[in-house]
């Protein structure tokens, strides 16, 4: 067997702060299990920790969202057995050739969903899951912008709305981006035109919600776009930490409702992760979602893949391959 590995950040910084760094090979401590991984997601959060924007302890163990069969179980564990594919997204460890994780995070992934599909979608596909269906309950007859449209959550997002009869004003950096991204209304404007590109859309109605993973360079585009009483979803920071906001701003821009969700606490139990993720499974089988992995890197060139996710050239989700 090769050498087991994982990628690891020893001080913050840029891409090439990544290291590799040969490891043994994990033994399950209670409740927890062990897989050789199969697949890696990349998701942004990874570079917000990799640059210390997030907190977590030197040296940190990158990565949140991994795939691959189960090589041994901890005591206890009695849901999940050896040979099984299951994935997590639980931060810390991911970037690795094999990975310990709690059994209670472990994810079951189904057979007929490839496993760089379901590292490729887990996260991103679990958050475009709560974000559709709990942190605004999206329907029929609703209207939502939905920023970054063509990346990871948004290439979810998108069509899940759509498949529920939302409106959706879809946003991208690009015509070559627009290209990929489904529904009649994808715009490509800058973001100080945004606004009367949405208003021109709903006749001036504007939006019930906002989806913002971009955070500070279109915040104030963002609320621009929401309609009274209309709710913005600030769920990620790809241009920065959105900046102070006065709650005041809210109450001008029509009492509007602000709320910065993030995945953990719509799957803190077993139970919640399981129905998330067997919603998310059930759209891939049907056809209502089309995972879309743009670009594929090695493992040990995490470094590489981070440039190219951080230089928005990427499209569609982003894995390593052990």
């Amino acid at each position: 067997m090769a050498q087991a590995y994982r990628m690891i950040v020893r001080s913050h910084g840029g891409p090439e702060a990544i290291e590799r760094e040969e490891i043994d090979i994990p033994s399950p401590g209670p409740g927890e299990v062990v897989i050789e991984t199969e697949a890696v997601g990349l998701n942004f959060i990874d570079t917000y920790y990799r640059k210390g924007l997030y907190p977590d302890a030197l040296p940190i163990a990158l990565g949140s969202e991994s795939v691959g069969r189960i090589v041994s179980v901890g005591e206890g564990v009695e849901d999940f057995s050896i040979g099984e594919r299951v994935g997590a997204t639980q931060n810390g460890g991911a970037y690795a050739t094999h990975r310990a994780f709690p059994a209670a995070k472990a994810i079951r992934i189904p057979e007929e969903i490839a496993p760089q599909v379901a590292a490729a979608a887990m996260l991103k596909g679990l958050t475009a899951c709560y974000l559709a269906e709990e942190t605004f309950p999206a329907e029929e007859g609703d209207i939502a912008l939905v920023h970054s449209a063509a990346g990871g959550v948004g290439s979810l997002l998108v069509p899940w709305l759509i498949d529920k009869g939302v409106t959706v004003i879809a946003h991208v950096g690009s015509p070559e981006k627009a290209a990929g991204v489904p529904g009649p209304h994808v715009l490509t404007c800058p973001f100080d035109e945004l606004a009367e590109a949405v208003r021109a859309i709903t006749g001036g109605e504007m939006c019930n919600v906002v989806y913002d993973g971009v955070g500070a360079a279109s915040w104030d585009a963002s609320l621009a776009c929401l309609a009274p009483l209309g709710l913005m979803v600030s769920y990620g920071n790809a241009s920065g930490p959105v900046p102070p906001v006065s709650v005041l701003d809210l109450m001008r821009g029509g009492s509007l409702f602000l709320t910065r969700p993030t995945l953990a606490h719509y799957v803190a139990t077993p139970e919640a992760l399981a129905d998330s993720a067997e919603e998310l499974f059930s759209r891939i089988a049907d056809g209502v979602l089309e995972v879309k992995i743009g670009q594929t890197f090695a493992l040990s060139d995490a470094a590489e893949a981070h440039r190219a996710l951080e230089s928005r050239s990427t499209t569609g989700s982003t894995i390593l391959l052990p």
